[in-house]
């Protein structure tokens, strides 16, 4: 049985615009045969953070999708509730709806059920820029628009529009917009489901700096 730790007051319940993600987040956990405790730790979230997300009480960034999406073996479009009746190779624009999440807006730009998540993503100004991210797989990241501050390791690159980088993602890593007007960006990871990812992600999840 779970439990679910006594925290602070629920806050304020979020929008309506990720309307499934809470009962999925609780399902998908379940299915990994995960407790509240254990999954909250693998994505360096604190289980009442993680309860409140499962209750519909917070709502996600883009990182923590991401994040939980790899922990759980599946895909962010799995944890929004879409399940396509089919895999059509084509992803028409007018089918892409934005969600936004914590300040990041992002439109799927790949099919679901792949080895790789396609995203295009608004990255606004300094969010979480001071998480950083270690987890097995590849990223890859075109900027469209805006001036993107990319942390690898030790090393900050700033990339301008027509700018791409490709790396490993065991590199420690980190993300944000290096203008207050955000950065437009194509996005695309690899998603490890294999047991053996699993196990590697460990303390590989995010965590604070």
């Amino acid at each position: 049985m779970d439990h679910v730790p006594r925290g602070p007051a629920p806050e304020t319940a979020a929008p309506d615009t990720v309307p499934d993600v809470a009962p999925q987040l609780r399902a998908l956990r379940r299915r990994r045969g995960l407790t509240l405790e254990a999954a909250a730790q693998r994505a360096g979230l604190s289980p009442a953070h993680l309860s409140r997300l499962e209750t519909g009480n917070r709502q996600p960034s883009l990182p923590m999708l991401l994040a939980l999406a790899r922990i759980y073996g599946t895909t962010v479009a799995e944890l929004l509730g879409e399940t396509p009746p089919e895999r059509d190779p084509v992803i028409r624009a007018d089918r892409s709806e934005p969600v936004e999440a914590d300040g990041w807006i992002y439109r799927q730009a790949g099919g679901a059920g792949r080895a790789m998540q396609c995203l295009r993503v608004h990255v606004p100004y300094a969010t979480r820029a001071d998480i950083v991210r270690v987890h097995p797989g590849e990223e890859w990241l075109y900027v469209l628009e805006g001036q993107v501050r990319l942390a690898l390791g030790e090393t900050v690159h700033l990339l301008d529009p027509g700018d791409g980088a490709h790396f490993d993602s065991l590199t420690p890593h980190r993300i944000g917009a290096a203008g207050r007007a955000g950065a437009e960006v194509l996005f695309v990871h690899t998603l490890l489901q294999s047991p053996a990812a699993e196990l590697c992600l460990g303390g590989g999840a995010p965590h604070p700096r």
